[in-house]
């Protein structure tokens, strides 16, 4: 029944929403939908969305069996390349609505999820499609990226000028506490977790051994540095040497990494060494669900002792899978009876009834609408879509 109603929600409002959203004209996607549905065609267009719009439509085709979606996905394939650099490799932030390099920036996070998007077109086509080899080697020049241009000998760096200066990362580091103080996270649990989960698609759609190696030095670094057991969280802010930077836990990112974190060791990890794996992902979604899950969706974070009260859409979609990936790893019936009641509130509070729309941007604790976009270069089907997509792949 679930499985059902998910690939209901999929496939009559989310894919809908954002196919009429392709711009045939100029390329890609639209990158900005107000609150009142107005769609902004001149906004710019940020690699993040694309790149997740391209990953959403890929594994449509492939997990659905509806090559239709197929059409989507080479195009937002195609129109991956206006954000490459040809000269010195890598991606930029964003472009103009024509496709023009805007935003310069060369982010880890923006290189993972190109990469993301692209393994996940591998995986749905096969070699036989002449549109394959494109995705495998701009996929492999950018795991290059990562590893030669984006690392250092204590991890992932994060923002860099086009030719891989570092700069200032105010991009992943906007927690209003840090801003207060002046200070920007050079680390964040939030990139890394995306390099991750973009090695485990690569590694998925092509078994390369490095590819393997890097995702699991991404492991072993939570595992080691970001995940704090005595408080049963990943810590989320950290300077150069991995001092953590603010007393918080991220409910969202916590319950998110639970599943992803998981889905990872799956793929990359012998079986015989992934029961320290198994437990932190498990400790991590018993101690968000104890903290932070109601009977009105999941909080948002705490941070230094104040809870903050928005639902915010991906959280509440993340919520599903990882509650569904504690029930995949224990048996027990309370993780799925949880996630029906977390589906069911995503579908009384957070799916935008109006017809023509998707989901909100977030509601506050009472259900109510903010005025946050319908989309923008972070608002797309990459939490939703997914969450659809994953239930109906492993139901």
């Amino acid at each position: 029944m679930l499985k059902n109603e998910m690939k209901a929600h999929l496939t009559q409002k989310t894919l809908p929403f954002w196919q009429n959203l392709t711009d045939w004209e100029r390329g890609g996607w639209y990158g900005y939908v107000d609150k009142d549905l107005n769609v902004m065609k001149d906004a710019h267009k940020g690699c993040i969305l694309n790149s997740r719009v391209l990953w959403t439509f890929a594994t449509a085709a492939r997990v659905l069996g509806d090559e239709g979606y197929l059409t989507y996905a080479r195009h937002a394939l195609q129109f991956m390349e206006r954000f490459e650099d040809k000269e010195r490799g890598g991606v930029y932030w964003s472009v103009t609505p024509e496709g023009e390099p805007l935003d310069k920036t060369k982010h880890t996070y923006c290189q993972a999820f190109a990469i993301y998007g692209l393994a996940a077109y591998m995986r749905a086509v096969g070699e036989s499609d002449p549109l394959y080899a494109v995705a495998r080697d701009r996929a492999f020049r950018l795991f290059n990226v990562i590893e030669s241009h984006c690392s250092d000998e204590g991890g992932y760096g994060e923002a860099f000028e086009p030719d891989y200066v570092p700069v200032g990362n105010e991009k992943l580091s906007d927690n209003p506490k840090l801003m207060e103080r002046g200070e920007v996270a050079s680390r964040t649990m939030n990139t890394l977790l995306h390099v991750l989960e973009a090695y485990a698609e690569f590694y998925r759609a092509i078994p390369d051994e490095e590819v393997r190696e890097a995702g699991e030095k991404c492991l072993e670094r939570f595992l080691k540095v970001m995940y704090n057991e005595p408080a049963r969280r990943l810590e989320v802010f950290y300077d150069k040497d991995y001092r953590s930077l603010l007393d918080m836990q991220s409910y969202g990112h916590d319950i998110e990494a639970s599943w992803l974190m998981w889905d990872a060791v799956e793929a990359l990890i012998p079986e015989e060494e992934r029961e320290p794996y198994r437990a932190m992902c498990l400790t991590l979604a018993e101690a968000t669900c104890e903290r932070a899950f109601t009977d009105h969706g999941m909080e948002n974070e705490i941070v230094e002792g104040e809870v903050e009260h928005t639902r915010v859409w991906w959280v509440q979609a993340e919520t599903v899978l990882g509650f569904a990936n504690a029930f995949e790893l224990t048996g027990d019936e309370a993780w799925m009876e949880r996630v029906k009641q977390q589906w069911q509130y995503v579908l009384d509070v957070i799916s935008d009834p109006r017809p023509g729309s998707e989901w909100y941007w977030s509601t506050d604790e009472n259900g109510v609408p903010t005025k946050k976009p319908i989309v923008e270069e972070w608002k797309c089907p990459y939490h939703n879509g997914r969450m659809c997509l994953r239930m109906i792949e492993r139901a």
